[in-house]
Order: C-alpha cells, then structure tokens, then sequence
C-alpha cells in the first residue's frame, strides 16, 4: 500500500495531455481536437486527452496492418517476443504507483483495490500470457501412414480492442497480452473517461522494445473511433466488453463490412444466492457487501441480485445493511476508503433514476439511495439496498453498474434457480450452502460463466471468465484467452 504522503505527491502531479500512439509515435488528433480529463474525485479537468476523429483510427489500423503483413512481429520467434512481454511488464511494475493513482484520478476506483487490481494485475497477466507462447504446441493428426496431417497455430492479424472504464488497465490487459503474446497487433480504444493508463502502458511498450504499430492506442468517442474500427475491412478480430447495445452495434458493424470475428463480454446481473446453511453467515454478508459495493459497484461480475432464503431473509439484511453504512465511501486516494467515487456526473445520475423508480413501485430501499459528499464536486453514491424486489422488476433485470443491490427472498432451490436464471444475462454468480451436493447442483443448473461457491470473486488467471446468453461469447483469462487470436491452418501431406 502507498503512504499518504507519496498518494499526495502523485495526486497532485501535472499530468501531460494524453496523445494517441500511432506507429510508434504519440500524435494529437487529426483535428487537433483535445477533451478535458475530468477527475470523479472532484469533478475538475486536470488534463486534457487526444478526442479520435475516424482518419485516427484507420491511421492507426493501417499501421498495424502493415506491422504485421511486414512480419517484424509475428515473424518473431516466440521467445522473441517473450522476452518484450516480460520487459513491458517490468516496466508497468516499476511505475505501478504512479500508474495506480492516475487510474484513480481518471476513474474513481479506490487505491487499495486499484493498486492490485489495475497495474499489478496488468503485469501479473503479461507475464503469465508471455510465459505461455513458447508452450502452445501446433497437433499431428492420427490419419493414415501415406498421410501426414498438421495442424498449425497461427496468429489472426489486425486485432481491435474496445475495452471499459471500470478496471481499464486489468481488462486491457486480458485482451492485449494473449494477442500480442500470440503474434497479432493491436489498435485499441480505451473508453472515453479512462484512457490515460492504458495510453502510458503503450507508451512503456516502446521503451520494452515492442516495434512500432503493434500497438495502436487511439483516444476519443465510441461513435466515431469505434465505428470506425468495427466498420474496418482490416480489422481481423474484434474484442470489446461493455454494454449490450453497444455490443449490438459492433456485430452489426462486422455483418456490414468484412464479418470480422466480434467477442463480447456484455455485463450481467449476477444472481448472489444465500441459503440458511451457509457456512458462515458473517462471512457471506461481508462477501456480499464487498462483491456489490466495492468500487463503486462498477465490476462487471459485481453480485447485484441478492437471493436470501426465506427463513434468514430479515436478520441477514439487516446485518447486511450495518456492514454496508460501516463501509467508507468517499475520496478514493484516502487508504481508509472503503468504496470510491462513481465514474461520471452521467452514471451517478443514471444510477439514482434506478432507485426512484424502484421506491416508486413501492419497493423499500432499506439504506442509501442518494448522492452523498456533493460539495467535493465529486460523484459519490452511498452504498443501497432495495428490499421486496420482485423478479421481474427492471432493478432486478437490468445491469446497473453502481452500488445498488436489489435484494429477493426465495423458499426453495428450484425457486432460487429459477429466479437466478431470469435474465437475459449469465456472467457470473454465487452459492452459499454447507451441502455439497447441493453446491454441485446449483453450479450445473445455473447458466452463467463463472458460479462462486462459498465466494464471491477472486478467480485468478488460470480459470476462463466469459459469457452465456446475452452476456457474450468467448473468454478472457486463461490459456482459452488464446482461441480468440489464433487461427488453425490445417497441412495434408500426401507421403
């Protein structure tokens, strides 16, 4: 953890206007066209930041569509390109304090959680996606013995990479290291209210060795630079995580130009089920808590539908609601803070129209409910639990993406997968039971990507995380990561 002393120091750094890196080269728009940085902690401009215009973007795409037609990348051996990986991931970790309080003045995440969960997360990602090249094997088939059969590995090509403000440099991560590590190049886009990390890990790339325009980092709005790159005929793979209907659009955007592969990781509503036999009790509502509230509430695997068994429904919300009004929500550069500033003045206020409906359907909302801390200027939400929730209500069907947890009462298991499973969505849930067989019968009837038993969060890199139904389709994480960016070229050799 940093101290207090060298947090004030970095919070208080001029920080340059961040510039996009096109071929090896920062370069302002193309218009000249610049946006202020505004910081959630206060509401303030405290840099400015390259605003794309489409010629950026396709700047951008040509060049790394010659980076790798030219083979200075893909052509390298894989240890070759090992060897930067490790050196760029060196480099984050040697700036991973600086790197973790600019995130947090661009994004709101508190220091304890961005420190781990940003920069060092980044690293420990490119170094294990490095790690892994040289050791992924191509396949000889079993055929005939006048017939060789191979099956090659091979890199995809032009990769885009669209990705969130929430956990920019983590999920940025996810998806730069498999491709580079893989041999592709990359243009990447980050969202409009945190780039500047992910434009200075680009940067540090550079100084790894990494040649120029394998990675691409363009600045500015979705509708202009990320249409742009959907609409692209070459772009070769498309890889965002965000929203569904912005998902929606790229797959149309693919469909309209060269039917480029398109994955998505859309979000969720993460059903969090507590049976009466939890192990423990107080660990689950500390687990539960933390996985709805923590940042904001801005995780995408955040667990905000809470399913209590009927029998303990009344004395867990209330301990549930005392742990969340002991948590501190407020400057996220404080170590004390529990939970940081919501991301944009926008989300805040979406975020809020969710609960006035919700009390205005005459649902409960046990604690919270309103903007605290206004006179910062900041974007501060106290942490809210709705009760009496129906299933089918839009605070139990739509992802909101801030702390507002809606909770529901449940009897039986085959109700509590039902109502688990009715959304659209399907990314990640939890069960708390002390029954093992029970356990294994959630995890097999539940539809979503990751089921947490006894847990909330916390899966590490050797496990896939993706989507069922409309949370998306392929994966991050793990050595599955690589489907995505490599192609299978079969050989048939007659003998």
């Amino acid at each position: 953890m940093l101290d207090q002393d060298r947090i004030e120091t970095l919070r208080n750094a001029d920080v340059p206007p961040a510039l996009h890196v096109i071929d090896g080269h920062r370069v302002a728009a193309s218009d000249g066209a610049a946006e202020p940085v505004i910081s959630p902690i206060d509401g303030k401009s405290f840099t400015t930041m390259a605003w794309g215009t489409a010629e950026d973007a396709e700047a951008a795409i040509a060049a790394a569509r010659r980076a790798f037609d030219d083979g200075r990348w893909s052509d390298l051996p894989p240890a070759r390109r090992k060897a930067v990986l490790l050196k760029w991931a060196d480099l984050i970790e040697a700036e991973a304090e600086e790197l973790a309080v600019l995130g947090v003045r661009n994004n709101g995440t508190e220091i304890g959680m961005a420190l781990k969960a940003e920069p060092l997360s980044a690293v420990a990602t490119i170094r294990y996606y490095a790690e892994a090249i040289d050791k992924l094997y191509g396949e000889i088939a079993p055929t005939a013995p006048d017939v060789l059969g191979l099956v090659h590995r091979e890199p995809v090509g032009v990769v885009a990479a669209i990705v969130p403000w929430n956990f920019p440099l983590m999920i940025g991560a996810w998806k730069l290291a498999p491709a580079l590590a893989a041999g592709n190049t990359v243009v990447l886009k980050p969202a409009e209210t945190a780039s500047l990390t992910l434009v200075r890990i680009a940067e540090l790339a550079l100084e790894a060795g990494m040649p120029a325009g394998v990675l691409n980092v363009v600045t500015g709005s979705g509708r202009v630079v990320g249409e742009a790159m959907g609409l692209s005929m070459d772009v070769d793979v498309l890889v965002f995580t965000g929203s569904g209907p912005v998902g929606r659009r790229l797959l149309e955007y693919s469909a309209r130009s060269n039917l480029k592969r398109v994955y998505l990781e859309l979000g969720g509503k993460s059903p969090n089920i507590v049976f009466a036999d939890a192990p423990d009790l107080k660990e689950a509502v500390k687990t539960s808590a933390n996985g709805i509230f923590r940042n904001a509430g801005q995780v995408c695997v955040a667990g905000s539908r809470l399913l209590v068994q009927r029998s303990i429904h009344d004395q867990f919300v209330e301990e549930l609601a005392a742990y969340a009004q002991s948590m501190t929500v407020g400057d996220p550069l404080d170590p004390a803070t529990s939970a940081g500033a919501v991301n944009s003045l926008s989300q805040l206020e979406q975020n809020l129209r969710f609960v006035e409906e919700a009390r205005a359907g005459g649902r409960k909302v046990r604690i919270g409910g309103q903007r605290i801390l206004e006179d910062t200027g900041g974007y501060y939400m106290a942490p809210t639990i709705v009760t009496g929730v129906e299933p089918g209500d839009r605070l139990a069907q739509n992802e909101v993406f801030g702390p507002v947890l809606a909770v529901i009462p449940f009897d039986t298991e085959e109700e509590a997968v039902a109502i688990a499973n009715g959304t659209e969505f399907g990314l990640a849930a939890a069960v708390w039971t002390a029954d093992l067989s029970r356990a294994h019968r959630m995890v097999r009837k539940i539809k979503a990507g990751v089921v947490h038993v006894n847990t909330y969060g916390g899966a590490d890199l050797t496990v896939p995380l993706g989507g069922h139904k409309q949370s998306g389709n392929g994966h991050d994480k793990s050595l599955h990561a690589f489907d995505k960016y490599l192609d299978l070229k079969t050989a048939w050799i007659k003998l």
